[in-house]
């Protein structure tokens, strides 16, 4: 139907008073085919909109039932654990009682597998040990921030695709409006209120898994580093015992 309205524009605008051409004629053809044209595009977009908004929401419903279960199940380290933990280590004689201080203490997995590793690092001179536990501290971080981007960038994806589906109805009912069409216009705003509620409340709940796990990952790193430096500085001494 697109296509046959360009086609008669297009002879209107080519032939007109005995097959003159009308620049005026020309320019509203050319109007006439943008606007058809852009019409087409938005329209074709609504399904693909849809569809992404429903697998958006079934992705933050899987979000916030992870999110409860990492909740249930995390290690809830105390700060007096870390001063503890920070004590025994200065005062460790050997790497092997400082891997035996981490091995028994009620933290993260990961987290024993950091400290394990740096603390093995005892061989190696003062500059490779720090540059072994940056690099071991980057390496925690990338993880964090890879397990935090499919969050944020729902969080963002979200309320765009809840706006885009809310937009691209409202122009056929607002065109049905006109004509007197109400059934087409309340299908529309249908239409445009579910999209909305749909990238709305998927950002929103995306938004507040970001929010806590950001600040689970914080807890998680101030406690990695605090306890990394302890175990440089207990290295560090006994180094300097040895010379």
């Amino acid at each position: 139907m697109a296509i046959n309205n360009v086609i008669i524009l297009a002879n209107e605008a080519m032939y007109q008073s005995g097959g003159g051409f009308s620049l005026s004629s020309g320019m509203n053809w050319t109007s006439e085919f943008l606007n058809t044209s852009l019409s087409a595009i938005s329209q074709g977009l609504q399904i693909p909109v849809i569809i992404l908004l429903l697998l958006i929401l079934i992705f933050a419903v899987y979000t916030l039932g992870k999110l409860l279960s990492e909740y249930f199940s995390r290690k809830k380290v105390p700060v007096k654990l870390i001063k503890e933990m920070i004590y025994d280590i200065y005062d460790a004689e050997s790497s092997e009682d400082i891997k035996s201080i981490v091995n028994n203490a009620d933290i993260q997995k990961s987290q024993k597998s950091v400290l394990m590793e740096l603390a093995d690092s005892e061989h190696l001179s003062k500059k490779s040990r720090e540059t072994l536990a940056r690099r071991l501290i980057d390496n925690e971080e990338d993880k964090i921030t890879q397990n935090l981007q499919k969050t944020d960038i729902i969080t963002r994806v979200g309320p765009t695709l809840g706006l885009m589906g809310t937009l691209i109805p409202m122009g056929p009912g607002l065109a049905a409006l006109g004509t007197g069409d109400v059934t087409t216009l309340a299908s529309a705003i249908t239409v445009a209120f579910n999209t909305t509620i749909l990238g709305i409340g998927s950002g929103a709940a995306t938004y507040l898994a970001s929010k806590l796990r950001r600040r689970w990952f914080g807890e998680y790193l101030a406690n990695l580093d605090a306890l990394m430096d302890a175990i440089l500085d207990n290295i560090d001494r006994r180094d300097e015992r040895l010379k």
